[in-house]
Parts: structure tokens; sequence; C-alpha cells
């Protein structure tokens, strides 16, 4: 029986997708250079990933000359909220507070970092007591 398709991007399409929501449109072998200083992929493996992302409706394409131009669908903004929501639904029981524990438990986080988080807590504090 085949794999179901996830509804959220997979790894390997969360990397083409930061790619896109960073430059843009893209072809195929614009992201396969954006890619290949951190990672070495085939252009075939490239563009059956994005093709396979285009079936999912994460992506868009048009063509232009022989090849066709990418670019993403959502936001990543939108994208990884429906994934954290997800993530928090199913793992977490829809519960925050154990999900901020478990990855303030499992980050090594700098005071620096630990500063920003506070802060970040505080303006959502704010933002909520003025509604």
């Amino acid at each position: 029986m085949a794999r179901p398709r996830c509804q959220h991007p997979t790894p390997g399409e969360l990397e083409i997708l930061q790619v896109l929501w960073e430059r843009g449109s893209c072809t195929v072998r614009e992201v396969m250079e954006a890619l290949n200083p951190t990672r070495r992929r085939a252009y075939t493996t490239v563009m059956s990933l994005m093709n396979v992302m285009f079936e999912k409706g994460l992506v868009k394409r048009e063509p232009r000359g022989r090849a066709f131009v990418y670019r993403s669908r959502a936001t990543r903004k939108r994208t990884l909220s429906a994934m954290v929501g997800d993530l928090l639904g199913r793992a977490f029981d829809g519960s925050a507070r154990t999900m901020v524990v478990h990855l303030l438990e499992q980050a090594d986080l700098s005071e620096d970092e630990l500063d920003e988080i506070r802060e970040a807590i505080d303006a959502y504090g704010r933002k909520q007591g003025e509604q």
C-alpha cells in the first residue's frame, strides 16, 4: 500500500521552500544551485521534489521558455504556523505550555536568546491585555 502524502512539507520540500521564500520565483536549476553549497543534490532529484510539491499544492509553476518557474503558494509564516499547529495538536494534545517547556528543555539557549523569548512573552501578554 502506498504511503499517504503528507499535507505538510517533508524536510526536503521545506529546504526548497526556504529557497523560494528567500529568493522568490526560481527555476529548478536555480533552486538546485542554491541548495548545493550545503547539500549536493542532482537536478533530477530537485525536479522530482518540485513536481511533487506542485501536485501537493505547495508551489505554483509557470512556463518560462523550456523550463518552469516555481514559487511558493503560501508564505513562510502561514506554512510554519500550520506545521506548528499540527504538532501542537498531535504531539502536545493542544497544550502550548507543555510544548514550550519541551522546547526550552531541548534547546541550548544563550542568555540573549532567553531574554528575547522573555521579551516576546511580555509583548504577547501586553497585546492580549489590550484586547
